[in-house]
């Protein structure tokens, strides 16, 4: 997609210092890969953010969100189009306090889940420990439906705000989101048809009361665990590849092939953890690609499993 003249002063006119041209997406993702978006804009404001969607659909041009860039994969050649950053916004968190059994925590979608895990804690919520060390953002967690044998996001949700095709936000109660292990897809609901790609602007999560040491001496235990078993320290995009429905876990499939520390240039599958790709050092999306083939192809000879990606793979 090419941007004429006008476009581009508008954008530049109406965004200053927020948006960027050519602007590469490893400076943007965990994996810290892929290459320049054409457009980049990370708006500071709520009202920015809509009045961007509102000139997106009447220009008919195509975008892509992303929160903090985590469970992406942005190929080598970069994304055509431009790209919206919810970094800077829509951060907000906040509680009400509906009865003696259940608090309702709202978060904008750009903030980071584990401010969400920790205002939680520091409230004495109970009910969001499980998603404690899940990287990335509140808004990509529901897309994503993220979670881990403890829960998910389905478990605790209870409505989301979404950009409507106008522009104007709508609230989409839980009974009308189609979750699904790993995903939730809006494309279709009615209130945003016509979208090219759902915008959400915070979640409404349904917790409950708890005793607050209790909720901090589990939160420590959930946590040390994820430290001995996944590479928290090292750049990656999280877990690569979905769970099957039955049987052995991806890590466990990729361990049993023999594929723990294989590398493809300076992708590494993760001697802690065998579902983790890490960047060692100067990998490219390529390498990682080539190392996800290897994978699947490896598992698929052992086991007659296709394990499917987790990690969104955007770009040319």
């Amino acid at each position: 997609m090419q941007l004429n003249k006008t476009q581009k002063k508008w954008l530049a006119e109406t965004f200053g210092s927020e948006v960027r041209f050519d602007e590469p997406m490893s400076r943007h993702t965990s994996l810290g890969v892929g290459g320049p978006a054409d457009v980049y804009i990370a708006p500071k404001e709520k009202s920015g953010l809509m009045d961007l969607v509102r000139w997106l659909q009447e220009n008919s041009l195509s975008y892509f969100i992303v929160g903090n860039g985590t469970n992406l994969l942005v190929l080598d050649k970069g994304i055509r189009g431009i790209v919206i950053s919810m970094k800077h916004c829509l951060k907000d968190i906040q509680h009400t306090t509906l009865d003696r059994k259940n608090i309702l925590v709202t978060a904008g979608a750009a903030a980071r889940l584990n401010s969400l895990c920790k205002y939680a804690t520091g409230n004495s919520f109970s009910g969001m420990n499980f998603a404690l060390g899940i990287p990335g953002s509140v808004g990509g967690a529901i897309i994503m439906n993220a979670g881990t044998v403890q829960g998910n996001m389905a478990d605790v949700i209870t409505a989301v705000v979404a950009l409507s095709s106008n522009g104007e936000p709508v609230r989409i109660e839980k009974h009308a989101l189609p979750f699904r292990y790993r995903g939730l897809d809006l494309k279709e609901h009615k209130k945003i048809a016509g979208m090219q790609t759902p915008i959400l602007l915070e979640g409404e999560f349904r917790l409950s009361p708890g005793d607050r040491h209790a909720i901090e001496k589990e939160a420590s235990a959930i946590m040390q665990k994820r430290a001995a078993k996944q590479p928290l320290h090292q750049r990656s995009a999280g877990c690569f590849f979905k769970n099957p429905t039955k049987g052995k876990s991806a890590g466990e499939l990729i361990d049993l092939a023999g594929l723990k520390g294989k590398r493809v240039g300076d992708a590494q599958v993760s001697t802690i953890h065998a579902n983790f790709i890490i960047n060692k050092s100067n990998a490219t999306a390529t390498d990682i690609l080539a190392l996800k083939d290897l994978i699947q192809k490896a598992v698929l000879r052992s086991f007659n499993i296709t394990l499917e990606p987790e990690v969104k793979i955007v770009g040319t």
